[in-house]
């Protein structure tokens, strides 16, 4: 079942789990950096997908919990 069909300024907005993903993204990146974001997306380490600088740039789970709770406006045990 596709969300669009019952709610129609998704289908208007053309909203996809896509868009979702990339949005919550590009906010934890923006507030939290680029490691953050690497981690909170579940990206692995490996591959060379910018270069150098992924190889020194790591976020801790913790880092990761911060920005689950701070896009949540929740608390998190790890954070």
């Amino acid at each position: 079942m596709r969300i669009g069909e019952h709610l129609p300024w998704v289908h208007v907005q053309q909203i996809s789990t896509h868009w979702l993903r990339h949005t919550t993204l590009t906010w934890v990146e923006r507030n939290f950096g680029y490691a953050v974001a690497r981690a909170y997306a579940g990206h692995s380490d490996s591959g060379s997908d910018v270069g150098t600088t992924s190889t020194y740039v790591r976020a801790s789970l913790q880092e990761v919990a911060a920005a689950l709770a701070a896009l949540t406006n929740e608390r998190h045990p790890l954070a």
